[in-house]
């Protein structure tokens, strides 16, 4: 089950596509961090996603707030999709154990193997103040993104 609103959200480090490990809490004392679940690294509509947070960078990540975006990818996927996409955000990778972080924050589709759509806004305390699960087809409206982290 998804962590809900005004619940604590779950800590978690995992390594990014440089192979550096990025911790959830080593964020706080920001206004918020993004998390952004997503399927895959290379697919259409996860690409679509996250070439929009890239071509608008300003509005979610700044001095105040951090975006992360994790799927089961492995570091190497992850290194060579952003590379190939001028991605300049950490990309975590929940590959081993297989999606535990995904299973976690309640999004992890066990049958397929991979990440929902999945985003989690997390303040400065580390509680959730937004949380939204898409199925895997369902792209997601980053404007909504946008007015939760202006309410923060």
């Amino acid at each position: 089950m998804a962590p809900e609103v005004g619940a604590e959200a779950p800590d978690f480090t995992l390594k990014d596509q440089n192979n550096q490990e990025v911790t959830l809490s080593s964020f706080r004392g920001r206004k918020g961090v993004l998390v952004v679940f997503y399927p895959f690294a290379f697919s259409g509509i996860c690409t679509g996603e996250q070439s929009a947070v890239r071509d608008d960078l300003s509005s979610f990540q700044n001095d105040d707030v951090q975006v992360v975006g994790i799927s089961v990818d492995h570091p190497f996927t992850l290194k060579a999709w952003s590379q190939a996409q001028d991605y300049d955000f950490p990309l975590l990778a929940d590959f081993w154990p297989h999606g535990a972080v995904a299973q976690r924050y309640g999004v992890f589709d066990a049958d397929r193997g991979f990440a929902l759509r999945g985003t989690f806004l997390v303040d400065k305390e580390g509680t959730v103040r937004f949380a939204e699960v898409n199925g895997p087809g369902e792209p997601r409206d980053q404007s909504i993104w946008k007015k939760a982290l202006a309410a923060l």
